[in-house]
């Protein structure tokens, strides 16, 4: 298992309260921006009608790429985002170019912060 330690480049990515497609969207523009665990054949895929889901994503934020403007959310989602402080501002300043970003909650500990967003399409 790789440590976070090793990898302060990387944020983790928890995507909810939304459509699997809306979640393939999200995905999808960082993934033009960043390199991540997540490649394009991966689908998000909702498992159970009733309980929610959370899609999961690692991405590696030292080599940004520019993203194009994303396809028009049909809802809002929600995105729970880990990660060091130098690549949670990074990853947030490329949120910020990509969405209308509205924070919800901020936790910041001693080596790592955690950001509660909710994106909106432009």
């Amino acid at each position: 298992m790789e440590s976070r330690q090793s990898h302060p480049e990387s944020v983790s990515v928890e995507i909810s309260g939304c459509s699997k497609d809306d979640a393939r969207i999200v995905f999808d523009a960082l993934c033009a921006c960043f390199a991540s665990d997540r490649c394009s054949d991966d689908v998000p895929e909702e498992l159970h009608r009733t309980r929610p889901t959370v899609w999961l994503g690692t991405f590696d934020v030292a080599d940004a790429h520019e993203g194009t403007r994303p396809a028009r959310l049909s809802s809002s989602v929600d995105a729970d985002v880990h990660g060091g402080y130098w690549a949670i501002d990074r990853f947030r300043t490329t949120l910020d170019s990509l969405f209308t970003v509205h924070d919800l909650t901020t936790v910041s500990g001693d080596q790592e912060r955690e950001l509660h967003v909710r994106l909106e399409s432009r």
